[in-house]
């Protein structure tokens, strides 16, 4: 997530640089950092905010799970956590999920992957 990435949300949250700080569990300085581009925002802090920005959303319709839209094979749903938990539209929170027919090392690799997936793009 990048400074305007974060300065957007920030504000789609309605939230000012105080509340976003308390909210993240974060100082000040560090919401300042964050939007002046002078500290990377961590995976943590992101993987909040786009939970928090998800929740904003929550309730609307025709939302479909992943593994519909992705057409995902039956043995391969079996694998995945997104499944296991019938949470098809926060697969991009779940570490573990078999997006693509694999699984990713890691947040930054997933996330790779998932910022062009139209599950977290219906969300902006």
């Amino acid at each position: 997530m990048d400074s305007k990435e974060f300065s957007y949300f920030r504000k789609k949250l309605k939230k000012t640089q105080k509340q976003m700080a308390q909210l993240l569990g974060v100082s000040l300085k560090a919401v300042h950092s964050y939007e002046q581009g002078w500290r990377t925002v961590p995976a943590h802090v992101e993987r909040q905010i786009l939970f928090l920005v998800s929740r904003l959303n929550e309730n609307r319709k025709g939302r479909k799970s992943c593994w519909v839209v992705k057409k995902c094979p039956p043995e391969r749903k079996k694998q995945c956590p997104a499944w296991e938990f019938q949470a098809g539209t926060l697969c991009w929170f779940i570490s573990g999920t078999y997006c693509g027919g694999i699984v990713r090392k890691n947040w930054k690799e997933k996330m790779k992957i998932c910022r062009s997936c139209e599950i977290l793009t219906s969300l902006f």
